[in-house]
């Protein structure tokens, strides 16, 4: 727990340690650096922690969150120690049952998101009412919530798509062009989609549409859709959302 962020955020609804660009923070968001009072009577849980230090953070909330609460997780990476997901981290740590668990996960940079640029995710539950609900609560006119059962196949990409961006990030620094680029991109895609099957991703089960990971420098993406709605459907569904942005859209940067 940070002291200074925490009174940043409670007293002067700004954070500028974390999140500099946002001058002032909703007016309803607060903190604490009291675990219980942090999650007392919460519907929803959100865990954003680095992801090898998640099983000893969490160990202090078991007893304190609600037996009814969901627990959502935007935590991607597998931890070094056990070479777990985050998902088994989470619900091992809280003795949690799996269809109170959600993870969530997509192209998300959180500064982009804040400035409300027109953005996209994924909730992954077992209990797709669950996952309903989670996304629910953080849809907006600019944000879009997306869900689907598959919480391994969500975890595997938000984990190892990293990897195919680092593998990218390294040819370009080598000097190689897009023949090499597009080569490790669509290999990694193929060994990401056997592991996540190997895992138990629900690959035949739902349609997953990757977006090709891309090193840019700072950050890598990678969006995962659930298999809902038809690929036309959803391009269109796409569309419609983001029209009333086109019209005020930089021609160029």
């Amino acid at each position: 727990i940070e002291p200074e962020i925490v009174e940043d955020i409670r007293d002067h609804h700004h954070n500028g340690v974390r999140l500099p660009s946002v001058k002032v923070l909703p007016s309803n968001m607060t903190a604490t650096g009291d675990r219980a009072e942090a999650v007392a009577n919460a519907d929803i849980v959100i865990v954003a922690i680095a992801a090898q230090f998640a099983r000893v953070a969490l160990v202090e909330f078991k007893d304190l969150i609600p037996e009814t609460a969901l627990v959502a997780s935007l935590m991607k990476g597998i931890e070094r120690t056990t070479g777990k997901r985050m998902d088994e981290v989470v619900m091992e740590t809280l003795d949690l049952p799996a269809d109170r668990f959600a993870a969530i996960s997509g192209p998300n940079l959180s500064k982009q998101i804040a400035d409300r640029e027109p953005a996209a995710t994924v909730v992954a539950c077992e209990n797709l009412d669950n996952a309903r609900k989670i996304a629910a609560a953080c849809t907006t006119d600019y944000f879009r919530a997306f869900v689907t059962r598959d919480v391994i196949g969500l975890e595997m990409c938000g984990s190892l798509k990293n990897v195919v961006a680092l593998a990218v990030g390294m040819a370009r620094g080598a000097g190689y062009g897009e023949n090499t680029a597009a080569m490790i991109e669509t290999r990694g895609l193929a060994e990401l989609t056997a592991l996540g099957e190997a895992a138990g991703a629900g690959i035949r089960e739902h349609l997953h549409f990757h977006l090709v990971p891309r090193w840019n420098g700072d950050s890598s993406f990678l969006a995962v859709m659930d298999g809902v709605r038809t690929m036309p459907q959803y391009l269109s569904d796409t569309y419609a959302a983001l029209k009333p942005y086109f019209k005020n859209a930089p021609t160029h940067r």
